[in-house]
């Protein structure tokens, strides 16, 4: 059966994406002064104007105004009215609610006398997701990852000056279309890249083409009939939040797996790891992709869902879509008995108390090794139940 799925992606400009990179770039500032900061910083950014907000309780002295003219600076806006030295920046932050501070503290199985792990509870109710497929060499579905490497790529050149009239927004989308659960083309691309004035439509859409798809997607996947839609409204030269407001935490699905499994709706940026919201999505990744590594399924996703103050999840199920060597209600079984899923013990895993986290916040966050989530170091241990 012919089918076709379609995921997109945005550069480090795009305005949802700047607000990501503030709020991140803010954390990491927060952790490598404090390890054990709490944080949920989010931005607003719109016209000439960025608002940082959230709570924060640390022993850090951040200064969140200039982390943040620092981050818009390298993403490059240097002119127009949201220019990093001339935009203005509000800032709305205030310590952690009590009330959330006391199920993380100490959550409920440690109130009963439980183990040291059981001293971090979960910072809030939610339903995160993992996911693995055997599509891509980084375990990821295929059209995600061709939406993440035009978009970086559109990045780099104009970082590299390769060509002189690119701004910082953009956006990208790729169709790719299956024989069943295999890809064998892409059908269609689309790709929006913020312009100067002076450049024709015509060479935009030669210069994308040559440098930026034909560079990034292999050329057995293009065919004559493949599409490209190259700024398809023809100009597109008001970007960033001048063009469009940002905010953090809106491009979940770009950030995760572009759709093609279920998302809880919590988005990552600006949250420190005791947010389940971020680092039990990032657990459950590392599960996947070690138990699909190991060849225990071919896909395989994975709910994780948690309560405020509890530190075990509520409840931990498996799909592997047909695929699984073992049923799934048995994987599900080794998911529990394997891997240790109460934050405390989530953190020590993938070392998270550390700033890490300005990497992610364009491009994915998952498909690339820099990330300890993203290691198989668990595959040949899980390999080895199926002999």
């Amino acid at each position: 059966m012919r089918r076709f799925f379609t995921s997109e992606s945005v550069t480090e400009g795009h305005p949802d994406k700047v607000c990501d990179n503030i709020s991140d770039a803010i954390l990491d500032e927060l952790l490598r002064q404090d390890p054990n900061a709490r944080a949920a910083v989010e931005c607003c950014a719109a016209y000439n104007t960025l608002m940082i907000a959230g709570e924060v309780t640390s022993k850090a002295k951040a200064d969140y105004e200039r982390t943040a003219r620092e981050v818009i600076q390298r993403i490059g806006y240097h002119a127009g009215d949201f220019a990093y030295d001339k935009c203005r920046i509000d800032v709305l932050i205030h310590a952690q609610s009590p009330d959330i501070a006391l199920g993380v503290d100490s959550s409920l199985e440690n109130k009963a006398g439980g183990e040291e792990k059981d001293l971090i509870g979960a910072g809030d109710q939610g339903m995160m997701f993992g996911y693995a497929c055997r599509e891509t060499e980084e375990l990821m579905p295929l059209p995600i990852v061709l939406a993440h490497k035009l978009a970086k790529r559109l990045a780099d050149v104009r970082k590299q000056k390769i060509v002189d009239y690119l701004r910082p927004d953009g956006k990208t989308q790729v169709t790719v279309e299956y024989d069943g659960k295999t890809p064998v083309r892409v059908d269609t691309v689309v790709l929006s890249a913020q312009h100067n004035t002076k450049v024709s439509h015509e060479q935009i859409e030669r210069d994308m083409k040559e440098l930026i798809v034909k560079k990034v997607i292999p050329a057995e996947l293009l065919d004559g009939n493949t599409k490209y839609f190259i700024n398809p409204t023809g100009r597109f030269e008001i970007g960033g939040p001048e063009g469009d407001s940002g905010l953090t935490g809106r491009k979940i699905i770009v950030d995760t797996y572009g759709g093609r499994c279920a998302h809880g709706g919590g988005s990552f940026s600006g949250k420190d790891p005791t947010k389940v919201d971020r680092s039990a999505a990032y657990m459950a990744r590392y599960i996947c992709k070690n138990m699909v590594a190991a060849g225990l399924a071919d896909e395989m996703e994975l709910p994780v869902a948690s309560a405020i103050g509890v530190a075990h999840p509520v409840s931990v199920f498996v799909d592997t879509f047909g695929t699984g060597k073992l049923p799934d209600d048995r994987l599900a079984a080794l998911v529990r008995e394997k891997f240790d899923l109460r934050p405390a013990a989530i953190i020590e895993t993938l070392n998270l108390r550390r700033p890490i986290y300005s990497e992610t916040a364009a491009y994915g966050h998952f498909g690339r090794d820099k990330f300890p989530w993203e290691k198989c170091d668990r595959a040949e241990e899980l390999e080895a139940l199926l002999k």
